[in-house]
């Protein structure tokens, strides 16, 4: 029998070194109400998604959690694609952002005072030695309107729904 070594060494080489993606744990979080207009961009792109995929290391998922409550749905994957709807101060409605974690450091606004920002529930994961993931990609839709009763989007947020979607899917594939 080949030792272990040679053989992953083996199939990396005869993938091109796509290997290691592939086995890599990856998670697609669509995040929102799907029944509150725009703020249901995340779960709608995260839908699109799943259509496209097929693959057994690849979860779609929708949770309308945030902060702390995300350490659930994370915890055990290699690599986390984060989907939400955002406001920001100077953004056009359907405006697409690509970050990362840190860029929401400076969050201030929450429903709760017990409430923490996705940054702190990070690092708290990290601090009692979670599996959290080796990478998280935020993909974000700025909203218009995120307080109407609504199972549709404005037209400018689901303009960009398909083009998050081709983005999303093209990180995947790297």
């Amino acid at each position: 029998m080949m030792p272990r070594a040679t053989s992953l060494r083996n199939c990396a080489k005869a993938s091109h070194n796509k290997f290691w993606q592939i086995e890599m744990k990856t998670l697609v979080l669509g995040i929102g109400n799907p029944i509150l207009s725009d703020d249901g961009a995340g779960i709608k792109v995260a839908r699109e998604v799943g259509k496209q995929l097929n693959s057994p290391q690849i979860t779609v998922a929708e949770t309308s959690g945030a902060g702390l409550s995300l350490l659930d749905s994370i915890v055990g994957y290699d690599k986390v694609i984060i989907i939400d709807a955002i406001q920001t101060k100077k953004g056009q409605a359907g405006q697409i952002y690509h970050m990362g974690p840190k860029h929401f450091s400076s969050a201030k606004y929450f429903s709760s005072p017990h409430q923490i920002n996705l940054l702190t529930a990070l690092e708290l994961g990290k601090v009692l030695n979670l599996a959290m993931p080796q990478e998280i990609t935020i993909f974000a839709v700025e909203a218009k309107d995120i307080t109407s009763f609504n199972d549709k989007c404005t037209p400018e947020v689901e303009q960009a729904i398909p083009e998050v979607a081709k983005m999303v899917l093209e990180d995947l594939v790297g």
